[in-house]
């Protein structure tokens, strides 16, 4: 072939070159590929209901009226199933409201819609048995006498974690001194939480601050390991509270009440 082009015009053999990188270049950009674009998702207030149920019902203790909201955050992704292509990454990746994200960042187990709903199903239960373990224990109350029910079964995944565990405590004893562990604030935030009390990382954290700062927060919760990213699209008005530990959370929500140090990124 090389061959041949050569023996032709400079003119012609170029336009013939360029036929095969046009076909590239058009199978590259309707070809589907490895990612998933994201977006700002829904909020949930913890303390507040679900689908016409409270997200947190107690039973075996006396809980307490709260004011304020303590927001869980989301990102809405493209459904496994969904082709993106090289269109709708370059789309995205101009956009402050969207990222682009590798499949299996988003994805991590199972092939399916259905398997992929199921998986963070579970892993939603999981993180509402952590909550719970995490609360009990930062209230020293037994699992035995206080019975914790969370409903948002339908809203899969682990990083809402911090915030079910932070809504038990503020139903239960407030900020510990009769006052709303939200000082009356909209506080939203994500992160895993462990039953000894250990937050993590989830990702999506830039996003979830837009999503925060839409639906009328004020502060943000966020790991600390994912500052940079929480800071790199931070909504005006909205302020980064970065925490490791259920212990350091909670002081941090007293002291932002009362005009103390609080932790910042």
């Amino acid at each position: 072939m090389l061959s041949r082009l050569a023996a032709l015009p400079r003119r012609t053999a170029l336009a013939i070159s360029a036929v095969p990188v046009l076909a590239l270049v058009g199978v590259t950009v309707f070809a589907p590929l490895p990612f998933a674009v994201a977006q700002p998702g829904s909020t949930e207030d913890v303390l507040g209901d679900h689908k016409g149920e409270q997200v947190i019902t107690v039973e075996g203790a006396p809980t307490r009226p709260t004011k304020g909201k303590l927001l869980m955050t989301t990102i809405a992704a493209t459904a496994p199933d969904t082709e993106v292509d090289l269109g709708d990454v370059v789309d995205a990746w101009f956009r402050t409201d969207r990222a682009v994200l590798p499949r299996e960042a988003v994805y991590p187990t199972g092939d399916t819609t259905e398997e992929i709903e199921k998986h963070n199903r579970g892993e939603m239960r999981k993180s509402q048995d952590d909550a719970v373990a995490a609360a009990l224990n930062y209230l020293d109350e037994s699992p035995k006498d206080v019975r914790v029910e969370l409903q948002m079964e339908d809203v899969g995944g682990p990083s809402a974690g911090l915030l079910f565990t932070l809504g038990i405590i503020d139903k239960l004893d407030g900020d510990g001194s009769g006052g709303d562990l939200t000082g009356g604030r909209t506080i939203a935030g994500t992160g895993t939480i462990t039953a000894d009390g250990k937050v993590g990382p989830v990702g999506g954290v830039a996003l979830k601050t837009q999503a925060a700062g839409r639906d009328g927060a004020s502060v943000f919760l966020v790991p600390k390991p994912e500052c940079a990213d929480a800071k790199s699209e931070l909504p005006d008005g909205v302020r980064l509270i970065p925490v490791t530990t259920l212990d350091g959370t909670v002081d941090a929500l007293r002291a932002l009440d009362k005009g103390g140090k609080v932790p910042s990124c």
